[in-house]
């Protein structure tokens, strides 16, 4: 079988519609009454929110700092090593620092909810102008 034999790639079975041409053609056909209904508007609020991750550790890391300050910078009982000292420190501070990076993120978050505004957005059909069909960005996505 020759490959002008195959069907699809001889120049006797060109495609009928290409993926992009598909994807186009209901949006050419559609009536103009439901152009209106594709762009709503809605109302959404706008915060800076805090990431609560990052508060954690760095609560954690201060705890830490805390604790070996405290197991090698003050004076100390010499029958326990300043290393095991420095250990059961270190779980205890690090422990209440996570805690007051969590208590920080959750005051942050509070502040952001007072500091919210509102926005009206407007939503934006996917297949506008175009724009799949001559391979733009919208080329590749799929909602």
């Amino acid at each position: 079988m020759a490959s002008e034999d195959t069907p699809g790639t001889g120049p006797t079975n060109p495609p009928a519609t290409t993926p992009a041409a598909a994807a186009a053609a209901p949006a050419e056909t559609a009536p103009a009454e439901t152009a209106p209904d594709s762009l709503r508007r809605r109302e959404i609020i706008v915060r800076r929110a805090p990431k609560y991750v990052p508060f954690l550790i760095l609560g954690g890391l201060v705890g830490i700092a805390v604790a070996a300050i405290i197991a090698y910078g003050l004076p100390g009982d010499e029958s326990y090593d300043r290393s095991s000292v420095f250990g059961f420190f270190m779980v205890m501070f690090g422990a209440g620092g996570v805690i007051l990076g969590a208590i920080v993120a959750l005051l942050l978050d509070r502040l952001s909810v007072k500091r919210a505004r509102r926005a009206v957005v407007e939503s934006v059909p996917d297949a506008a102008d175009g724009a799949e069909a001559d391979g733009g960005p919208a080329a590749g996505h799929q909602s």
